[in-house]
């Protein structure tokens, strides 16, 4: 369903369509019946940003170990208005895959509107919270601004986006989001995403990069826990939704760099062996010393794996823009002709 935003300063500017699905309930139970049930057991990490998820996700952006977030905003702050000069010299709209809280995405707003008079921004977001509360704060700061939002996953959002014109469209993809896919995950994302696209439209794509071990384990495991604790808490979403009866103490955060595959494993570790109870789905997990739940993946690429996932997925790779410690890459592909 779509919704006018009720307040009238910005009626006119704001429409925020909600297409989650009224009985999320029912995919989370799904997901860990089949999760916790699996051998290895694994959980998706789309279930960590309930409230409080995702505000130590915010805290951890602002660890001194987790670089992601400020090399990005480095090479954003430095090349923004060159990045929107290699799109087009045409009024371009904006669109964002998982747009959050927006923070980075200003710098790109900003720059169009240098360029421009008015600017469409779509915004697709899993939380419709987030996006009302982005967006107001954007329409306040950017009065030539208009946002058409989607609150959804990131299919049925591109599914909504093909019975939208827009005209000439810079796509935004940062954080390295992209990471959380698997290559085959990846691929099948950004072919999609290259379906609403025509061509020479373009995506900006925030993608970290391979580098020392250490480096990238203490970015998903520092020195405060916090990370831990955004780890365990989907253990506590879990108590508290299903009336599991997890007990935190007895679990503990690994973290672990894969080499071989480039991505950095995130576990949760049981410390002992132990039976939980979840009621709610009328299940018993057995845990035996040590074994683990598989939570997230975060894939780390190179200049030559960027290449191939830009040209096996319908663009090419026309720019790369790093930050000083050329630890993080923004990269700008182009839709070719073969969408």
């Amino acid at each position: 369903m779509s919704q006018q935003a009720p307040d009238q300063a910005h009626a006119d500017k704001l429409v925020i369509h909600n297409l989650v699905p009224a009985d999320l309930q029912s995919s989370f139970a799904e997901d860990l019946r089949a999760g916790l049930s699996a051998s290895p057991k694994h959980l998706f990490p789309k279930y960590f940003y309930d409230e409080l998820g995702s505000q130590l996700f915010e805290a951890i952006c602002l660890l001194p170990e987790y670089y992601l977030t400020r090399a990005e905003n480095e090479i954003l702050t430095s090349y923004a208005d060159e990045i929107v000069s290699e799109v087009s010299a045409e009024k371009v709209s904006l669109l964002e895959m998982g747009s959050g809280s927006a923070l980075k995405t200003r710098l790109i707003i900003e720059a169009l509107l240098k360029r421009q008079e008015q600017l469409l921004y779509t915004p697709v977001d899993i939380s419709a919270t987030a996006l009302e509360q982005s967006s107001r704060v954007l329409l306040q700061s950017y009065p030539n601004l208009r946002i058409n939002a989607y609150a959804s996953d990131y299919y049925d959002g591109i599914r909504a986006l093909q019975e939208q014109p827009r005209g000439r469209t810079l796509a935004l993809f940062l954080g390295s989001n992209i990471g959380n896919f698997d290559h085959e995950e990846a691929h099948t994302f950004l072919h999609a995403l290259r379906g609403v696209l025509k061509k020479d439209d373009a995506l900006l794509l925030g993608v970290d990069l391979r580098k020392d071990a250490k480096i990238l384990e203490d970015a998903y495991d520092d020195a405060l826990g916090v990370t831990a604790a955004f780890n365990l808490n989907l253990l506590t979403r879990i108590n508290r939704e299903f009336e599991a009866d997890f007990n935190l103490r007895a679990f503990r955060h690994q973290v672990f760099y894969n080499e071989e595959l480039g991505r950095v494993e995130v576990y949760i570790v049981s410390k002992q062996t132990q039976t939980v109870s979840i009621p709610r789905l009328e299940m018993e997990i057995r845990f035996a010393e040590n074994e683990r739940i598989h939570t997230e993946n975060s894939y780390k690429y190179d200049q030559t794996g960027l290449s191939q996932l830009a040209s096996a997925t319908g663009y090419t790779r026309t720019r790369t823009w790093l930050d000083e410690r050329e630890q993080f890459s923004s990269n700008l592909f182009i839709a070719t002709g073969e969408g």
